[in-house]
Parts: structure tokens; C-alpha cells; sequence
């Protein structure tokens, strides 16, 4: 339970550092010549689409965490390789969206719009990517037999965070490709 409780720790001060760059963007949107036309180059029904897939992976992780409960690991395999795919889609398409700003000379150092987007987004984009090396490693000790007993709260931490990092992105996406276009 000592890891539960570290995760929650970590989810707890990650929170904090999430909150302060939303703050940040928020109060650098409303700085004069921040609206520079430039957050209306972000493609909202292509990232919405990414999103979706990045949402439902905590679904395919609850189901993971699920199926290890009842001890049914070939259905706990399935479900994190299945959260570790919809990852690396998510993944893909803020690699698209990246390439498509960069391509438009939009990038953290041209306007207060590309350093508030990038740091934003970007460390998003990095805990996303933590968060798939972890469901990986678990899903190689899975496949390994190192999780066939269902009393570890390994699984479930790591669960905390996943579902963290999603919830961070619905509050990102909001605020960023919604909220503006409103």
C-alpha cells in the first residue's frame, strides 16, 4: 500500500505543477497581442479525435485493473496493451499537431501563444509518455508471470496516474481548443 499512497503523492504535487501552467495560459490568453490569430491554427476536430482516443484508455486500463482483480491475466494483458496502443495514437496525433504549428512557423519561441501552447502541451505530452513506459514495463513483467497473483497494488497505482493524466488532458483541451473557439 506504500506505493498507493507515493503515487497519490506524486498525482497530488503533479496536480499542482498541471495547475500552474493552466494559470499561467489562461493569464498569458488575455495579455494584449496574445490573440494573434494563432490559437485558430490548432486543429480542433483532428485533436478532439486524438482526445477521444486518449479518454477511452482509461477505460481500457480500468478494464485492465479489472481483469488483474479477478485474476484473469490473459484479459489484463489484452486490456494494457490495448491502453499502451490508444497512448501512442494520442501520441501521434500531438506529433501531427506539432509538425502541422512548426510547419506555419508557430513554435514555443515565435509568440506568447506558442510558449504558453508548447510548455502546456508538451509536458502533458511528456507524462503521457512516462505514463506509457510504466504501463509498459508492467505489461512486460505481465508478460512475464511477475503479476499472476492478483494481490499487488502496483497495478492500481499506476492506474492512478494514467487516470490523472487524462483528466489533466480534458481540462487542457478545454481550455485550449474549445474554450477559444466558443
Amino acid at each position: 500500500m506504500a506505493n498507493r499512497l507515493l503515487i497519490k503523492l506524486i498525482v497530488g504535487t503533479e496536480a499542482m505543477f498541471f495547475l500552474s501552467l493552466i494559470m499561467a495560459y489562461i493569464y498569458f490568453s488575455y495579455l494584449p497581442g496574445y490573440h494573434s490569430g494563432q490559437e485558430y491554427s490548432l486543429d480542433v476536430k483532428s485533436t478532439a479525435i486524438f482526445s477521444i482516443c486518449l479518454f477511452f484508455s482509461s477505460f481500457t486500463f480500468w478494464r485492465a485493473e479489472t481483469n488483474y482483480r479477478k485474476g484473469e491475466i490473459k484479459r489484463l494483458k489484452f486490456w494494457l496493451l490495448f491502453t499502451i496502443a490508444l497512448g501512442v495514437v494520442f501520441l501521434f496525433g500531438q506529433g501531427r499537431e506539432y509538425l502541422k504549428l512548426f510547419n506555419q512557423n508557430i513554435n514555443i519561441s515565435s509568440s506568447m501563444f506558442g510558449t504558453s501552447f508548447f510548455t502546456l502541451t508538451g509536458f502533458h505530452g511528456l507524462h503521457v509518455i512516462v505514463g506509457l513506459i510504466v504501463i509498459g514495463i508492467i505489461t512486460c513483467l505481465t508478460f512475464l508471470g511477475d503479476f499472476n497473483n492478483s494481490k499487488s497494488s502496483v497495478i492500481s497505482s499506476v492506474g492512478i496516474y494514467w487516470h490523472f493524466v487524462d483528466i489533466v488532458w480534458l481540462f487542457v483541451f478545454m481550455i485550449v481548443y474549445i474554450i477559444p473557439h466558443l
